[in-house]
């Protein structure tokens, strides 16, 4: 029963933490092309983990980790107006790259493909 408490708590913050960074966080370190990825609540509800994927530059990744770092009691603030719990879960924000990685895959998966089908029309040609 607790799993589908914390699970259930873990999607409401997801949510009510991309819209405030879509909409309230007024960082200009915090790119716009930033996106939450999961969000992990611990059992006791004191800490939660925050996933986040930035489209661009490292350089970019890294301000917008460092602006959401110094907007952390505004995001803790939120959370508590919006979600109705007992204590209000301390944000930890973490970069998240596997979208990063899954496009790396499928580009040498796109690679491999398309030499398979080179070397399938040379040999036709034959």
């Amino acid at each position: 029963m607790a799993s589908k408490r914390i699970g259930r708590i873990s999607e409401e913050m997801k949510k009510v933490i991309s819209n405030l960074i879509r909409n309230q966080i007024k960082d200009p370190r915090i790119s716009m092309l930033t996106s939450v990825t999961d969000v992990n609540v611990t059992k006791d509800l004191r800490y939660a983990k925050i996933y986040i994927s930035v489209l661009g530059t490292d350089k970019e990744k890294e301000d917008t980790l460092k602006g959401l770092q110094s907007a952390k009691g505004f995001v803790r603030k939120e959370i508590g107006n919006n979600i109705n719990l007992r204590y209000t879960p301390e944000p930890m924000f973490y970069l998240d790259n596997s979208i990063d990685n899954g496009m790396y895959i499928s580009n040498l998966l796109k690679e491999v493909s398309d030499g398979h089908e080179n070397k399938g029309n040379d040999n036709d040609n034959e």
